[in-house]
């Protein structure tokens, strides 16, 4: 028995890959034509329908993948809007060097863009109320990290992966399943062992919907642990919810009579962009798993686009893609300028595609995952909310 995974030098050295470019390099190199010097621009084509933007992310893994080689790399920052056909990144090099890279870099950058995407859309919905990524049990393990990085990328609040201070430096957050209950076999006793066992810091969020009714379980959580109930989450079946927004109604009026209008209501459990539009007004967090887990796929594109041709760079491509590399220029939120790698702008004046390595050296300080979350939250104030798609 094996996990059928792949080891990180096993990426770095280009393994991973689609064995076409492996039979691709050998012709290069065959007919010596290593030396062919080229630029190859990774662009957006359509996004999803009903999108007007993605989140480019994923760029320091890309660095990763494409450092210790003679290629020059230079993209927009992690965490920028973008729009279609938006061009994220130019690798400049021998073709030899990038060829067989280019699945594994795809793929970095397709699927973190992805997800950050799907957990930015849920984000702008929610805006002042908290995200809580819950969707690792959704994929294989060995991307956990992945995921809950991209998602806070994208703007989630928190995310649940106990290794998450190795990888990221997050603190995860998340209280109990419903297991705890049903091994105690009494709602009260575990909800009791928790407060009595779980460090002081933690919040304490009840799950209140293992054995009776909601609202039964939640006068039960406040009459048996007072004041130190911080929150109570409903993570309710579909098939037993029947009106989620009226269950929720119900339980805060409760909390009202009860004096205890403090207590936070937070939902799981297949929550989507329709959930949050729905309940967003009555709801103080959202747990979401599967609708950021499972995105829609957001399409991205390398092609060479320039070749060094006597010591000249000279637009050249395919048919169907535009020849020459560009560059972004940025005047605001989603309002960019893209011009051809050798020209001025006219209209914008800040310069977003920036060189990161130099022959394979990081040239650049990488931004720390809270700035990039930070970065990402501050451009979402400034578009309107996503229409549903």
């Amino acid at each position: 028995m094996r996990y059928y995974i792949a080891g990180e030098e096993q990426i770095d050295t280009g393994k991973i890959t689609d064995i076409y470019f492996v039979r691709t390099k050998k012709i290069v190199e065959a007919k010596g034509l290593k030396d062919v010097m080229v630029r190859m621009e990774v662009h957006t084509g359509s996004l999803p329908k009903g999108y007007g933007w993605a989140v480019f992310a994923g760029l320091e893994e890309a660095l990763k993948l494409l450092s210790n080689r003679d290629i020059n790399v230079y993209a927009v920052p992690e965490g920028t809007l973008i729009t279609p056909n938006f061009p994220v990144m130019i690798v400049e090099g021998r073709y030899y060097d990038v060829c067989e890279l280019e699945t594994a870099l795809l793929g970095i950058l397709r699927h973190y863009t992805s997800v950050a995407t799907a957990a930015a859309r849920i984000k702008r919905l929610a805006m002042n109320k908290t995200v809580l990524y819950f969707g690792l049990r959704g994929a294989h393990p060995a991307i956990a990290p992945m995921l809950d990085r991209a998602a806070y990328i994208g703007g989630v609040d928190a995310v649940s992966g106990a290794f998450n201070p190795e990888y990221t430096g997050l603190t995860p957050v998340g209280t109990m399943p419903h297991a705890l209950m049903l091994v105690f076999g009494d709602n009260v006793k575990a909800w009791r062992a928790f407060d009595e066992i779980v460090e002081e810091g933690v919040p304490r969020i009840l799950l209140i919907d293992t054995f009776n009714d909601e609202r039964v379980e939640a006068v039960q959580a406040i009459k048996e642990l007072g004041r130190r109930v911080w929150g109570l989450r409903l993570d309710t079946p579909k098939s037993r919810r029947g009106d989620m927004r009226l269950l929720i109604e119900e339980i805060r009026w409760t909390l009202h009579l009860m004096g205890r209008d403090d207590v936070r209501i937070v939902v799981s459990g297949g929550v989507s962009e329709r959930t949050v539009r729905e309940l967003r007004d009555i709801v103080d967090a959202f747990g979401v798993g599967t609708s950021i887990t499972y995105p829609r796929p957001v399409d991205m594109s390398m092609d060479i686009v320039e070749k060094l041709i006597n010591g000249e760079w000279v637009p050249y491509t395919k048919r169907g893609k535009l020849p020459g590399a560009r560059k972004v220029y940025k005047c605001g939120v989603l309002d960019y300028e893209i011009t051809h790698w050798a020209e001025e702008p006219r209209r914008c004046s800040e310069e977003l595609t920036k060189q990161w390595l130099a022959n394979g050296r990081l040239v650049r300080e990488l931004p720390s995952l809270k700035e990039i979350h930070d970065y990402v939250i501050k451009q979402l104030q400034s578009v309107p909310e996503p229409e549903p798609a």
